[in-house]
């Protein structure tokens, strides 16, 4: 760095430093300590500010954003604000989302007056460190700045560390600094990549050789290996997509993925074979991937309750690749990067089975060697046609619609409908587990499948729309009514912002659904004995004030900035609704639109099953 100059100061550091991680938008709510980081963020002109009405959905936003993007940054004012913006940072920390958590604070003269009268201003703890001792548990670096001269170098040690870690970082800022002069700074920052030594070549070595090892000792009736990959969130959080990508078509190998990384690669791949989780798999994906495939190979794949669905442990005929080592079966092998590995296993494969010498549609072989069964798909095409054929089962206008009957439509919309680009973002609960089967492309999904802090999609759809990677995709989001109450406010963003976002909120007569079905599953049991809106048997506090949904719509819009609610409740409304959004001169696509879906207090997706049937 050079010397101090007024030609810098420590916001327009900090702001350049943003823009050179190629950050568009900076999420947040302002506040006096904020201010002027703020005006010179507007001054060097790269980065946008993107205020939002609560700090949680700025966070939500921002990790979105960097979910797409590869980092992302969020600003809120001391104590108040930050612990406002803290959840958003644990779940970030939780999923290895690289955030920029920027806490703007009173200034030093203030913190002065308080070691030597005791005289608090506004959002002061009498704990000077109150907010860095919060922060430190859901971040990899932690800094406070109280030293223009020091500002750059702990502003850029932060910053590397959240591009080398992925994980979230925190810089608390003193207002009287900001307009500091402080160095100019000379070196780009650069991620600073674990050493790969001798030792971890040959522990890499031995852990590509272990997993060739348990592929051929578990060959199929027909004498042949039939492995299957099981991608998991750090395939997409790592950037190793087209590491993934290059092995599938190297080899021909089968692949699943988890549902936190969902569409890393089309779904549309002839290697894709589903979605695996667990119990609440399909039940194909789950036939194929447990009892066709004779050994499961997890790449970046998390061991969470979300991905394993009911099921407890894995096997030892699995390969568990995440979290910096490797598993194959009893056999560990730690400091062994992910992507190091990819590329190794693909060329021992290539090299033992030959290139493509992989390649299967369990679907088809699993029908060929069972023989035919109305039950068992005669191929992976045929799986696939089964999820869309669904949608045109039933099109009465009297037909209430169900969890299975929106998403099996919306699967129709997507995949023959629409000639638009979506990027789908699904919450936590029902509406998780009933877009867990749709067919999407790669890129197209985003979710919070181990925090899972409800109501998340609603700010994160504000990131999604906004980040470079599918800014020209338009949000659809799926989220259930308990966890819209939490965030509807969000939907004021969408309305500032123009995006042309279309939310469901899955009403299912104002009931938080997924805690019932979690606590006590036989209310389920016999659904269709009850009423739409029937309480009997439910546990109290899992009932919600009822909202209508699709009326805030007007609540948020204007008329420079229109925003559309409608409700629906048959299978013919949503179908009508569906034909208008790809009429690009209906009024419903010039904003966001509320879509209210309105659905039977005892219905559950499919996927659930397990659950009310106790297995």
């Amino acid at each position: 760095m050079t010397a101090i100059t007024p030609e810098c100061t420590v916001a327009r550091h900090l702001a350049r430093r943003l823009a050179e991680l190629g950050i568009t938008h900076l999420f947040g709510v302002p506040g006096n300590h904020l201010g002027p980081f703020l005006t010179a963020l507007r001054a060097e002109g790269d980065v946008e500010w993107v205020g939002t009405p609560t700090e949680g959905g700025a966070g939500q936003a921002a990790d979105s954003y960097a979910r797409l993007h590869g980092i992302g940054a969020a600003a809120v004012t001391y104590s108040v604000g930050a612990f406002n913006l803290l959840n958003a940072c644990g779940g970030a920390y939780v999923e290895h989302v690289p955030l920029i958590a920027i806490n703007a604070c009173p200034p030093y003269e203030q913190w002065q007056n308080y070691r030597a009268l005791g005289l608090l201003t506004s959002h002061m703890s009498p704990r000077r460190e109150s907010n860095l001792d919060a922060y430190r548990q859901v971040t990899v670096e932690a800094q406070v700045i109280s030293n223009p001269g020091l500002a750059p170098g702990q502003i850029d040690a932060a910053l590397t560390a959240c591009l080398s870690t992925r994980r979230p970082v925190y810089l608390e800022v003193m207002e009287d600094l900001w307009d500091e002069p402080c160095a100019v700074a000379e070196e780009p920052l650069l991620r600073r990549e674990r050493p790969f030594s001798a030792r971890n070549q040959t522990m890499l070595a031995g852990a590509v050789a272990a997993i060739l090892a348990l592929v051929e000792e578990h060959p199929g009736p027909d004498g042949r290996p039939r492995p299957i990959v099981w991608a998991g969130e750090e395939v997409e959080r790592f950037r190793l997509d087209r590491q993934l990508s290059d092995l599938t078509q190297a080899t021909g190998v089968p692949f699943c993925t988890t549902v936190g990384a969902k569409a890393v690669l089309d779904e549309r791949l002839p290697q894709f074979h589903g979605v695996y989780n667990g119990k609440a798999s399909h039940p194909d994906v789950h036939s194929i991937f447990k009892d066709w495939a004779t050994c499961r190979i997890g790449l970046g794949t998390w061991s969470t309750s979300k991905n394993l669905g009911g099921e407890l442990s894995v096997g030892t005929d699995w390969v568990v690749a995440a979290r910096g080592g490797v598993g194959v079966g009893t056999q560990y092998f730690p400091d062994v990067q992910l992507a190091r590995l990819i590329p190794a296993l693909q060329d021992a494969l290539v090299a033992r089975f030959g290139s493509g010498g992989l390649t299967a549609d369990y679907f088809a072989e699993a029908h060929a060697h069972h023989g035919a069964s109305e039950d068992r798909p005669a191929s992976l095409e045929e799986h696939r046609a089964t999820t869309l054929r669904a949608a045109g089962s039933s099109s009465g206008s009297g037909e209430r619609l169900t969890y299975d009957g929106v998403f099996d439509r919306i699967n129709h919309f997507l995949a023959k409908e629409t000639r638009e680009s979506w990027t789908v973002v699904s919450d936590a609960a029902f509406s998780l587990i009933g877009s867990m089967n749709l067919t999407l492309p790669a890129g197209g999904f985003l979710s919070q499948v181990s925090w899972l802090s409800i109501g998340w999609s609603v700010g994160a759809a504000t990131g999604a729309a906004l980040a470079p990677e599918r800014g020209h995709a338009r949000p659809m989001v799926f989220v259930g009514d308990g966890a819209f109450q939490e965030t509807c406010q969000e939907i004021s963003t969408h309305t500032r912002l123009g995006l042309r976002s279309v939310v469901f909120v899955m009403d299912n007569g104002h009931f938080y659904g997924i805690e019932q079905m979690l606590v006590h599953p036989s209310y389920y049991a016999d659904r269709d004995a009850h009423g739409a809106d029937d309480t009997e048997g439910a546990d109290f506090y899992n009932v919600l004030h009822p909202w209508h949904y699709e009326r805030l719509a007007d609540v948020f819009s204007d008329k420079k900035t229109p925003a559309h609610g409608v409700s629906v409740a048959h299978t013919s409304e949503l179908d009508e609704l569906l034909a208008r959004l790809t009429d690009p001169t209906d009024p419903v696509n010039s904003g966001p639109l509320l879509v209210r879906v309105r659905l039977h207090r005892h219905d559950y997706p499919r996927a659930m099953a397990y659950k009310v049937k106790g297995e």
